[in-house]
């Protein structure tokens, strides 16, 4: 059964650059998030806003396109990277791809530690898809920033056409924002035509205002993308504090005309979550931030369920859970 191409959200556009602004506290000094009010708009998008059948089917298609396949374990090989990489060029099986009158798709990257970056370059090759990698000391961030910088340019010398860094938490617990945007800037310049997305550890910054104030400090540093969290906080990406930041990113927007990037990560683990997501993003900012090259979802183990869920759409049968698990 074909999708309607119309139903299907675009993608695989081109990157927007950010410039950076000039550090300006003023612009969220004195700044309020109504958490109630906040916690209700989430709510709403988790409850009564869904999409069926074949507009389901093609936005979790779409889904895919926008998905970070990531490999951060302690334990992680060049073996089970390859193995990655295979699966984020051929993300469906052939019947659905086939069941889906789709011809291509693939993921929107590769997220790996550096020391595994070339190792996802060579497997990707002729691919289309980035190699992104964490860096910075992730997850914490706790290392001299020399050394945090250095291993941005280890990255990106291997290949990483993607950086996603850390934040140091204290600046932001602290209220130290100047502090805060010499070493976003200072990161940026070192990712060179790396694009950067900022991970904020949102679990670890207390309070949704400051969320906002280091969504803002992130963006006027020059941040290609806002990210949510690591996943390895205890709390990691929720609708209420993604809502907090797409706001940000809409507020960011109206005040520089720049173009900024989001990406959820932790805790988003199946296809309900990519409809939800999506839903954020199209309500609040609209049909151009649901772009892969505006939007990403850190969640790997959601390609699973997304592929289970697109066969059932397609046989009305759900298969075993573990037969479309990653490798």
């Amino acid at each position: 059964m074909a999708l309607n191409p119309e139903h299907q959200l675009a993608s695989n556009s081109s990157f927007e650059r950010v410039t950076g602004a000039d550090f300006t506290p003023a612009w969220f000094e004195g700044y309020r998030v109504n958490l109630s009010a906040t916690e209700r708009r989430a709510t709403t998008l988790m409850t009564r806003r869904t999409v069926k059948k074949d507009w389901q089917a093609a936005w979790l298609a779409h889904a895919i396109t926008c998905i970070d396949l990531t490999t951060l374990a302690g334990d992680d090989t060049p073996d089970r990277v390859r193995r990655l990489c295979a699966k984020a060029r051929q993300p469906l099986r052939d019947d659905i791809m086939t069941a889906l009158g789709l011809d291509a798709l693939c993921v929107g990257a590769v997220c790996v530690y550096p020391t595994m970056v070339n190792h996802a370059v060579k497997a990707l090759e002729g691919s289309g898809v980035p190699v992104a990698s964490v860096a910075t000391g992730f997850p914490a961030g706790l290392m001299p920033l020399s050394l945090r910088l250095a291993e941005i340019k280890y990255a990106v010398e291997h290949g990483a056409q993607e950086i996603d860094v850390v934040i140091t938490r204290e600046h932001v617990l602290t209220g130290h924002w100047s502090k805060l945007y010499d070493e976003i800037a200072a990161m940026r310049e070192a990712c060179g035509r790396a694009h950067m997305k900022t991970i904020l550890a949102t679990g670890d910054l207390q309070t949704l205002g400051n969320v906002y104030k280091a969504s803002m400090v992130a963006m006027q540093a020059g941040s290609d993308f806002i990210k949510t969290s690591t996943g390895k906080e205890a709390i990691n990406a929720t609708l209420p504090v993604s809502l907090t930041m797409v706001r940000a990113l809409r507020d960011f927007y109206q005040k520089t005309g720049q173009i900024v990037g989001f990406k959820p990560a932790g805790g988003l683990k199946n296809a309900k979550d990519a409809i939800s997501w999506l839903i954020l993003m199209k309500e609040e900012l609209g049909t151009r931030w649901t772009r892969n090259d505006l939007f990403r979802l850190g969640a790997s183990s959601m390609l699973g369920d997304i592929e289970r869920q697109l066969e059932h759409h397609i046989t009305g049968r759900y298969s075993a859970a573990n037969r479309h698990a990653l490798a």
